[in-house]
């Protein structure tokens, strides 16, 4: 019994695996778009069960305890889905789309704002453990990356300085960022090509897990 629960999966995934692989490779757009519509509903119902045991878990923490986190979580998310209730029922004009203009995008910004920050002072720390060139480098970057942002708002700066800030940011930016971002993203494709090819062949089970 215990080996029957553990192939029905495997078969299960290798059988779709297989099925939306010949999909792609023979042009098949019914048995593709069929099977991915049946994936995204999957997410979507995973999604809401992951929204619904973050609530009740914050609300467990709230009922245990004065936690003001769990409770400002809680309010939030019944503020937004009352919002989002109440746009789709006519009775508010776009009053969620407020929400995120007003409340949620300055906070991204802070947080954005707070992360630069926190790299510049990591590349301190790690300067301080571990005197490398790649540290040094990680500084100098992140240095030359604020400062410069900082000198390009500045009003009272020479045009002739302003041309040499503006040209070190793009040297930075489209030349050592975009070089790392496409490292990333290459690794990310082959990790992730590396981990589809062993689902295929049965070697990755993450649903016996």
């Amino acid at each position: 019994m215990s080996r029957a629960k553990q192939l029905l999966p495997l078969g299960i995934a290798l059988f779709f695996g297989w099925l939306t692989l010949l999909g792609l490779l023979f042009s098949l757009p019914q048995v593709t778009n069929l099977i991915l519509g049946w994936a995204g509903l999957l997410v979507a119902f995973a999604l809401l069960l992951g929204v619904l045991n973050l609530f009740v878990v914050h609300v467990n923490r709230v009922m245990k305890g004065k936690n003001i986190y769990s409770l400002v979580l809680i309010i939030s998310m019944l503020t937004v889905f009352a919002l989002a209730l109440a746009d789709w029922r006519g009775l508010t004009d776009n009053w969620l789309d407020r929400y995120f203009v007003f409340i949620q995008a300055p906070l991204e910004a802070a947080l954005s704002s707070l992360l630069a920050f926190f790299l510049l002072f990591a590349g301190f720390q790690l300067l301080k453990r571990q005197r490398t060139v790649w540290s040094i480098l990680f500084l100098v970057t992140a240095v030359l990356v604020l400062t410069a942002d900082v000198l390009l708002v500045t009003p009272w700066l020479p045009p002739r300085f302003m041309d040499w800030v503006l040209i070190v940011q793009d040297v930075i930016r489209n030349v050592f960022v975009i070089a790392g971002v496409r490292g990333l993203l290459i690794g990310v494709a082959l990790g992730t090509t590396l981990l589809a090819v062993r689902m295929l062949i049965g070697l990755e089970r993450p649903y016996n897990k």
